[in-house]
């Protein structure tokens, strides 16, 4: 038995009060197929292009282990440049992810080969974020701390985006003071005996390849697998509805520091207790 995903919908152009009336009002994800075909990214992004221009910047690297008292909130696992890494991706599958780096700040020049889609979004123009990712690599079923409404372009090869709307997350074992489901799911294949709860999961499934967009709406949980070496580009619109809102704040100025702290006091123990927590939590969800 799998998961219980449709297909996201796909659109190949949207005007703005297409994508107001059908998707950001009632918060259902599309990809567009033609949204940035008019960029120069689109013709120009590629690994070899990004290696051109950023080979010499010093990148943060992630990579598949599971979330640990070792390391802060968000804290990368370690660096290399960004032309050593690139050569990776091409060389050989792995693991190590480039994840929500701002990397169009430290290299102005890719500035210019973008633009801010005019679909009815407040954009905020100064978070764009660049991630890679080898061929295999996968990001962990998260949702973002912000609650944003994110526009997710993908260049170079191929990506598998399953999402979850906020409502399945009383199912997806979410790990209490975290923004993450429990690691050892894996997502694109679960174990449904181990992890019952994800039977009553209703959720969508997509493949990014170059040049299309994704639009993922506020708290919506999302894991990405690269079933080729790639990299996309995500741009955000702050929560609008006031819960959201208000779960940000919490997020962003509360407990992602309550969750460092805890984990610089009891260390794994603290881990443990919230993955443990998160198994007990969902399965009573479950049989209510």
């Amino acid at each position: 038995m799998k998961l219980n995903l449709e297909q996201i919908t796909r659109v190949k152009t949207v005007t703005k009060k297409e994508f107001l009336e059908n998707y950001f009002i009632p918060q259902k994800p599309v990809v567009i197929e033609q949204l940035i075909e008019d960029w120069p990214a689109y013709e120009k992004w590629s690994l070899d292009y990004i290696n051109e221009v950023a080979g010499h910047k010093e990148v943060p690297l992630f990579d598949n282990r599971p979330i640990n008292a070792e390391f802060k909130f968000n804290e990368p696992h370690m660096s290399m440049k960004m032309s050593e890494y690139v050569q990776l991706l091409k060389t050989k599958p792995t693991g190590y992810r480039i994840f929500l780096y701002n990397l169009l700040k430290e290299v102005p020049k890719l500035r210019s080969d973008y633009r801010y889609p005019d679909i009815g979004l407040r954009l905020l123009k100064k978070m764009p974020y660049l991630f890679f990712g080898g061929k295999g690599s996968k990001v962990f079923m998260h949702y973002d701390i912000d609650y944003g409404n994110i526009l997710h372009f993908h260049f170079h090869g191929e990506k598998q985006c399953i999402l979850f709307p906020p409502s399945e997350t009383k199912y997806l074992y979410k790990v209490p003071h975290a923004l993450i489901a429990h690691q050892d799911i894996d997502f694109t294949n679960p174990d449904l005996k181990k992890w019952p709860a994800l039977k009553k999961a209703k959720g969508y499934v997509t493949h990014l390849t170059h040049g299309e967009t994704l639009y993922m709406p506020e708290g919506y949980w999302h894991q990405m697998t690269y079933t080729t070496p790639g990299f996309s580009m995500s741009i955000r619109a702050m929560a609008t509805k006031l819960g959201n809102m208000n779960k940000a704040a919490y997020n962003i100025f509360f407990m992602r520091y309550f969750d460092n702290f805890m984990r610089r006091i009891r260390g794994s123990k603290w881990i443990q207790y919230k993955n443990e927590l998160a198994i007990k939590r969902t399965n009573r969800a479950k049989d209510s």
